[in-house]
């Protein structure tokens, strides 16, 4: 008697098509509102140079406009848009039914993760595809196009995008609440800063001549600050006046988006990871919630304990410095309420 053994080899897909086409479809308003308000700089553009036929655009004012884009507002629309798509493709795992379906589909965690990832960064990138093709042909038309300042452009935007969407992916993995993920975003992006603010003004309570030091010790920490100060443009100087704009600091962006890719990387860990009751928890990862409580508490205990310190203290202070015992008694009230309101919200 004979047996004949058949195998089949399973194929293991990292990407979801349906879902794929699902996720713009349903959030279309999202990525179709966000390119018909973009759309409308170069439609203003064409009908400027349509109502100015003998209007001498150059080949260097195209590349003036696009740099300025990429320097002034291409971050913060960036960094906005970015949590908005966020929320809209992680949305169903802050509803207990919602993440329960999700996670019952024929779709494994990987595949839903490369899957809802690609679609966050497609509805970012849909938008400025827009406006770049729709700048594009206006200036090919014109006979003002620059390649390289587009392709430069290209380059910024695609690596803000992958920043930005990066750090909100991961901040959507921390939390369970959907309310939360906005505030845990703005957190990631600014607590540096405000911490080391928190630590001047505390440290010109009690020494003299200790100040603010303008952000020099953690600028690298908050992305969106050192993409302001680090990336610029110039202009190549020639003997008979401007020459061609030129973009500086664009290898700082690189490594930014370097760093949205570690981030996406350590998203997708704790997601595999990731419980599906921990819906509707305001921190969704067992071991932050202890740095959760105790970082609100401290907080809480140095903005606090400094309101309620010039409240009630502030007339009894003598010379240029706090009194030491008032002021921690003033921040172990303040720090015990903060320790229970963390409490209380986990």
């Amino acid at each position: 008697m004979s047996w004949e053994v058949s195998s089949m080899l399973s194929k293991r897909s990292f990407f979801n098509r349906t879902l794929f086409r699902k996720n713009l479809t349903r959030f279309w308003p999202l990525w179709g509102g966000a390119a018909l308000a973009g759309a409308m700089v170069p439609l203003y553009l064409l009908l400027a140079l349509l109502g100015m036929p003998d209007a001498n655009v150059s080949v260097r004012d195209f590349g003036y406009a696009l740099y300025a884009t990429d320097v002034y507002a291409v971050p913060a629309v960036t960094a906005g848009y970015a949590i908005l798509c966020a929320m809209a493709v992680w949305g169903y795992l802050y509803n207990s039914r919602s993440v329960g379906l999700m996670h019952t589909l024929p779709v494994d965690r990987t595949g839903l993760f490369v899957t809802n990832t690609l679609s966050g960064l497609a509805m970012m990138l849909i938008p400025y595809a827009v406006v770049g093709a729709f700048s594009c042909l206006i200036a090919l038309f014109w006979g003002f196009f620059d390649l390289a300042a587009v392709m430069n452009t290209v380059l910024a935007v695609a690596f803000m995008t992958l920043l930005f969407f990066g750090l909100a992916t991961f901040c959507a993995m921390l939390t369970g609440h959907v309310f939360m993920l906005p505030v845990l975003y703005l957190l990631m992006n600014f607590l540096a800063p405000l911490l080391e603010v928190l630590a001047a003004s505390l440290s010109e309570m009690f020494l003299v001549g200790v100040g603010f030091n303008d952000f020099a010790l953690t600028e690298l920490l908050s992305p969106i600050l050192a993409i302001y100060h680090r990336f610029s443009y110039g202009v190549e100087p020639v003997e008979n006046g401007e020459g061609a704009p030129y973009l500086i600091g664009l290898w700082v962006v690189a490594l930014y988006a370097l760093v949205g890719l570690v981030l996406l990387a350590l998203a997708w860990l704790l997601y595999r990871r990731r419980r599906s009751e921990s819906a509707g928890d305001v921190v969704a990862v067992g071991w932050m919630k202890p740095v959760f409580r105790y970082g609100v508490a401290l907080c809480a205990a140095v903005t606090g304990g400094t309101l309620l310190y010039h409240l009630f203290f502030n007339s009894f202070q003598k010379g240029s410095t706090v009194m030491p015992l008032p002021m921690a008694v003033c921040m172990a009230a303040a720090g015990l309420v903060g320790y229970y309101i963390a409490s209380m919200l986990l």
